[in-house]
C-alpha cells in the first residue's frame, strides 16, 4: 500500500503549488497559467471505522464543502486490499486559488455545522488515523484546468 501512495503522491507533488516561485517564475514551463488549485487529500480510517469515515463525507461533509465553496472533483476507494482497499479515501477538491483554498478551509473548520457534525460522528472515538494532503496545478496538456 505504502508503495503505491508513495508513488501517487510523488507524481503529484511534481504538479504541486505553489506553481510559481516566490518571484513569480513558474516552477516549470509545462504548468498551465489558468490552472485552478487542486487538492488532492489521502485519508486513512483507523480500524473498524471506514463505514463512519464514508458516512460523515455522504451525510455531511460534502454539503459544507460546496457550502463553502470547495469543487467536489470526485472521490476514490483503492480496488486492491494490500492497496488500502480497506481503510484508504483518496478524494480531489477544485478552488479558484491557494487563497481561495485556505479561505473555505478556515470557513469549513469553524462552520458549528461541521463541529457537530465531527463531534457526533466521533462520539465513540476519531475515525481518521492521518490525512495528507497535496495542493497541486495542472499541465498546460491536461483536459482540466
Amino acid at each position: 500500500m505504502k508503495t503505491y501512495l508513495t508513488a501517487l503522491v510523488f507524481a503529484a507533488t511534481l504538479l504541486a503549488s505553489p506553481a510559481a516561485e516566490a518571484d513569480g517564475t513558474a516552477v516549470s514551463p509545462s504548468v498551465a497559467k489558468d490552472s485552478r488549485c487542486f487538492e488532492m487529500r489521502t485519508y486513512y480510517a483507523l480500524p473498524g471505522k471506514f463505514e463512519a469515515m464514508h458516512t460523515r463525507f455522504r451525510d455531511h461533509t460534502c454539503a459544507l464543502f460546496k457550502k463553502h465553496g470547495m469543487e467536489l472533483v470526485g472521490f476514490w476507494i483503492p480496488t486492491d486490499k494490500e492497496k488500502g482497499a480497506d481503510k484508504t479515501l483518496v478524494y480531489i477538491l477544485a478552488h479558484k486559488s491557494r487563497d481561495e483554498a485556505k479561505k473555505s478551509w478556515a470557513a469549513f473548520v469553524s462552520d458549528p455545522a461541521w463541529k457537530k457534525a465531527q463531534s457526533e460522528s466521533e462520539a465513540n472515538g476519531k475515525i481518521v488515523e492521518k490525512a495528507d494532503v497535496v495542493f497541486m496545478a495542472a499541465t498546460d496538456y491536461s483536459p482540466m484546468k
